[in-house]
This record gives structure tokens, sequence and C-alpha cells, in this order.
């Protein structure tokens, strides 16, 4: 979403890994992006000019002297980019442009921008560890240019050490990130996702059909905006957020005692996981097993302490919280009726059930409804696009 309609910078040094910019490529047109393509001569060795031409449906800039389409064509692009990108980054390339020299047509753009840059080093672990190298990457980091740390594991030079470019989609993410508004800088979120369960015996548990997916969504978009977050997720098959403190629990009472203990830390709490009000009174500590004369089987549960109501107790004034409502029914009766119980400033409510809104769907349907009477529609739409509208909502009734 921030990156639709974005004109973005893409540099391509000649690095292994230069095969890679193709999929951040698409990554990038996949979001409604304008990318424009800057090569080396070095890179067109690796992967030539057709495939950028192609995917981006923009001509690829190599060569300052030979675009017959403007003199300054490399002025132009530097002058409208709204991000820029150089990925891989090679030693040469960083070299180049720590110290302002322009002898190619990447170098000679990248000394006219004015936006955020992101460099994303790629090269032997031993070149990358030079002090020389170290030295350049510090003077653009201190100029104001991102870099974003390569990762480890078995490089082309068959050397296993830090040196490889991250994939794609996590290049992709911190595009988003440095364009994103950085509007919640200096606080502290804590989250919760994702469901509970409770063990019945070794072997089987209770729980319910929550994917973690909207809170998962929220504290990606915290993030973004500057937010130290802290999500705290039941068993969910999603990676965690980048950027994100992750704590994953099991039961009810795990996922309380680390709710309760960082929430005096907290200035936004947004409690989206979906905890089993109920737990096995007596769990077995071996299976149960099917007895053949015995056709029902009777379990006996007890009430789990609720954590949203104990948040409810403990805010003090500056802390906003945050509930989530999912209800089959009288979805505006159950929200109201859960926020006044549970002390809290901001409630979402949805009805789950439809395949295209709540646990397990990409997108959902909300209705917030706040302390002071109001209430605000998000209609149907992807879970991030949610996720961003009600941060708003609640940075605006912060204010």
């Amino acid at each position: 979403m921030e990156l639709q309609n974005k004109n973005i910078l893409l540099g391509v040094t000649g690095g292994i890994a230069a095969y890679k910019a193709v999929e951040l490529l698409r990554l990038l047109k996949k979001t409604g992006a304008n990318v424009n393509v800057i090569m080396t001569d070095s890179a067109q060795k690796f992967v030539g000019k057709t495939t950028f031409e192609v995917l981006s449906e923009n001509k690829v800039l190599s060569d300052l002297f030979f675009d017959t389409e403007s003199s300054v064509k490399h002025i132009e692009l530097a002058t409208r980019a709204h991000a820029a990108i150089i990925a891989p980054a090679t030693a040469n390339t960083i070299a180049k442009l720590a110290h302002g020299i322009a002898d190619d047509a990447l170098s000679t753009t990248l000394l006219a921008v004015t936006c955020p840059v992101l460099v994303c080093p790629s090269m032997n672990t031993d070149m990358y560890q030079n002090i020389r190298v170290q030295r350049n990457l510090d003077i653009l980091e201190k100029d104001g240019w991102v870099i974003l740390d390569p990762d480890s594991g078995v490089l082309a030079c068959k050397t296993i050490g830090t040196g490889r470019l991250p994939e794609p989609w996590f290049i992709f993410d911190r595009v988003e990130a440095m364009l994103v508004k950085k509007d919640l800088k200096g606080k502290n979120i804590l989250i919760s996702a994702g469901p509970t369960i409770e063990p019945l015996d070794p072997v089987r548990y209770i729980s319910n059909h929550s994917s973690g997916k909207m809170g998962y969504a929220i504290a990606r978009a915290a993030e973004k905006r500057g937010g130290q977050v802290t999500l705290v997720s039941g068993p969910v098959s999603l990676s965690a957020p980048v950027g994100v403190e992750c704590i994953c629990v099991q039961t009810c009472e795990e996922m309380g005692d680390q709710m309760l203990s960082r929430f005096d830390q907290a200035d936004i709490i947004i409690k989206v996981a979906a905890v089993a009000d109920y737990k096995p009174m007596d769990p077995k500590t071996s299976k149960i097993k099917k007895k053949e004369k015995d056709k029902d089987l009777s379990i006996l549960m007890t009430q789990n302490p609720d954590i949203l109501k104990l948040l409810g107790k403990k805010k003090t004034k500056g802390q906003f919280l945050v509930g989530f409502a999912a209800e089959t029914d009288d979805l505006e009766k159950n929200a109201l009726l859960k926020m006044e119980k549970k002390n809290l400033d901001m409630i979402a409510a949805n009805i789950v059930g439809s395949s295209d809104s709540g646990f397990k769907a990409d997108t959902n349907k909300v209705k917030l409804f706040f302390k002071d009477g109001s209430s605000f529609d998000i209609p149907l739409m992807e879970k991030d696009k949610v996720a961003d509208i009600l941060i708003d909502q609640v940075i605006e009734k912060m204010e």
C-alpha cells in the first residue's frame, strides 16, 4: 500500500546475487510501484537488461551517454524517486558511493537523489568484514542511508559466513518500512495474537480457529510506523514480523503471565488473541484411551483467567487498551458490553463465520467502537490495510 504509485530506483551491481533483484522487482511492481532499474556493466554479466526491462516496463539505464531519450535522464530519475534500493551492493559500488565517485550511471544518479536510500551489501565474508568496507558502510549510514545487514550461510564462493543478500521479500518489507510515517516512534506497543491451547492429555487439546493473521498484521504495521513492538503469540503457522520481539506461548495462563509482566511498560496494548475461556479441570498425564463400552465422554472444565479484564484493571492514565470481539450475532450490543466490562478505550468487533472475514481469511471487515461513544466502520479489505486504519484510529483518539 505504501509503494503504490511510488517511483522506485532499483540499482543492480555485479554480484552473484543479482538474480534476486529480479524477484525484488516483481514484488515492487505487484504493489503498483513504478520501478526504474539502473545496472552497472558488471551486473549485466550476471543478468541481462532485457529481463529487467520486460518486468519493469521501463528502459534500463546503464550508460549515461548511450541513452537517446534524454541527455539528463539520470537527473530526471533521481529527482522524482521516492526511494532508491541498491541490491546487491558490491564492495566496489559501496566504496564509490561513500566517497562521492560518479563514474557510471548508477553512482552518478545516486549522487543526485534526495529520497531515502536502502543499501543491501552482498559479498564474500572476508570482503564484507574488511575494515575498509565497514568504514565505507559507516560513512553511508552516518549520511542517512539505511544499511541492511546481509544474511549468513553458504556463499557462492563456498565460504560459510555473513555476506548473503537477504531474501527479496525481506528487502521489500524494509523498503516499505522506510517510506511509512513514523507516528509511533517512541511508543511501546504490546500485542497478543493467535489462539491459545488447553491440553486434555499429552496428545489432545482444546483450542479455536484463530490463525493469528490479524494480530500479526497489526504488529507489522506498528513496527513499520516506528513503534517498539512486542508480540505475544499463541501457536500459529506464521513467521515472526520483521523487527518485532515475538514471544511464543501455548496456554491462556502463559499468555496472561507474559502480557501482565510487560503491561506497565506499554503505551498501547492491543489484545487480538482468541484466548480459551475454559480449560480442562483435570488434564491427564497419559493419553485418554477410547473405551468401547463408554459411548460418551464428559470433560469437566474450569474458567481461565480473563486476561483482558485484568489488563483493564491495571490500566493507568496514558495507556490505551484495545480489545477484539469476534461475534456470531448482536455485534454492537456484545461489543459495547465487553468494552464497558473490561475498561477498554476501543474495541474492534467483527462477525465470524464468513469465508472472507474473520479467523482464517486474509481479509476482514471490522467495526471500531470507542469509549467516547463514537464508532468507525472499516469495510472489507486485506488485513494489512485494516491494521493500518486501526492504528490510525488509535493515534487519533490518543491525541
